[in-house]
């Protein structure tokens, strides 16, 4: 049964995959059953899976986690390509075909697609009553997710950006992460919540919400983030199989990032980071759009002598502390880099964990990166000015490293 940091009255019996049996030697030793229906469980370990491509086309100074020279390397390997919102949509498409129960709801889910084309042909192949277009009103369709997956069914709620989830702020709150535990474990409530958010290209402050420090305070609830096409399906599997809400954040700016990732079926744990650069000097931990800010900025840093480690924390409610606390202790300094809000944060909650659990570790105080406490401007100019940059990555680590 997986460990569930600081809500553990709140949050069911998880069937979600526990970390320390997912950690294998290497990916060239994990066994592949030949059961119909079985499933491979990679190693989520970023040099020997993660490749990412054409970063730079979606981000601006974005960079790959890989070496240019992986390039030709990763064109031999098995697999397939995939965008990450094509790998959303072929994990979610799995589930679906593999448990009947699942269903997705939200609005313009159905014929349309969805508003990023996560559930594109989904409709067709599967039905107006499992794929539910609904009315305008979060609210409420939020809650009858939450109803029906009180009665067994497993629902997928996209919210068409993460911001308007907050008009079913009450639903996610009250109900989908506390009825477990106020119902006297009576129900089960195995929903996923997921949806675009974080600051796109000049969509204006209602449409560039990050709403982890919103839901990381409520009890019952698990937090991801997908960062890559490989853990944007690995993760969307594995939420929908918790017996636990999960709510998955997903990055506007990501959804056409390319991947290869493999033909098997694969689970990425909940519970588990990803260690994307291995380093001795510095552990920098970040997740989401923000790991690409920082592989920019660990080339700059490699030029100038430092060995940074970089982690995607990947499950922001509850942290890998096993993962965390391992890197703080080879490297006695730690950077977080976020593009959530400074003020009550995903950053300041890491930051208070890493304290009260390796303060004797550290060699220097922690730096947090993050957003300004300011709504997000629509001008271009503006906007970069409030998310951190490579530039200030560089100047925060060499800061620590003195």
């Amino acid at each position: 049964m997986a460990t569930i940091v600081g809500a553990a009255t709140a949050l069911s019996a998880s069937k979600s995959f526990d970390s320390r049996k997912l950690r294998l030697p290497s990916r060239r030793s994990l066994p592949v059953s030949e059961r119909k229906g079985s499933f491979l469980v990679v190693r989520s370990d970023g040099s020997e899976v993660h490749k990412v491509h054409r970063a730079q086309k979606l981000i601006a100074n974005a960079v790959a986690t890989k070496a240019d020279s992986s390039a030709a390397s990763t064109a031999s390997k098995p697999g397939h390509e995939l965008l990450l919102f094509e790998a959303l949509r072929e994990g979610l498409e799995e589930e679906m075909d593999r448990d009947p129960t699942v269903c997705v709801m939200g609005e313009d889910v159905g014929h349309y697609g969805g508003s990023y084309k996560v559930t594109k042909g989904l409709a067709t192949k599967y039905g107006d009553l499992r794929v539910l277009d609904t009315p305008i009103a979060e609210n409420s369709f939020t809650g009858m997710g939450i109803g029906a997956a009180m009665t067994g069914l497993r629902p997928i709620v996209e919210g068409m950006n993460m911001g308007f989830l907050l008009l079913a702020f009450n639903q996610i709150s009250n109900n989908c992460g506390m009825l477990h535990y106020t119902s006297g474990g009576q129900f089960k409530i195995p929903i996923v919540i997921r949806g675009p958010g974080g600051v796109g290209r000049q969509l204006g402050a209602e449409h560039s919400q990050r709403l982890e420090s919103y839901f990381q305070s409520i009890p019952g609830i698990q937090m991801v983030a997908c960062s890559t096409p490989y853990n944007a399906k690995g993760l969307m599997k594995a939420a929908i199989r918790s017996e636990n809400p999960v709510i998955l954040f997903e990055h506007v700016l990501l959804y056409n990032l390319k991947e290869r990732i493999p033909d098997e079926e694969y689970v990425c744990s909940l519970e588990e980071a990803e260690m994307v650069r291995p380093g001795e000097h510095v552990t920098i931990l970040t997740y989401s759009r923000m790991r690409y800010h920082v592989m920019q900025a660990a080339k700059t840093l490699v030029n100038k002598g430092y060995d940074p480690e970089v982690i995607d924390i990947r499950s922001l409610k509850p942290f890998d502390l096993h993962t965390i606390g391992n890197s703080v202790k080879k490297t006695h300094r730690v950077l977080i880099v976020e593009e959530c809000m400074r003020t009550g944060g995903i950053g300041a909650s890491l930051t208070a964990a890493i304290t009260e659990n390796f303060n004797d570790y550290l060699d220097a105080p922690i730096i947090c990166l993050s957003s300004q406490d300011v709504p997000t401007p629509y001008a271009g100019t503006l906007e970069e000015w409030t998310v951190v940059q490579p530039a200030q990555i560089v100047t925060a680590v060499e800061q620590l490293c003195q």
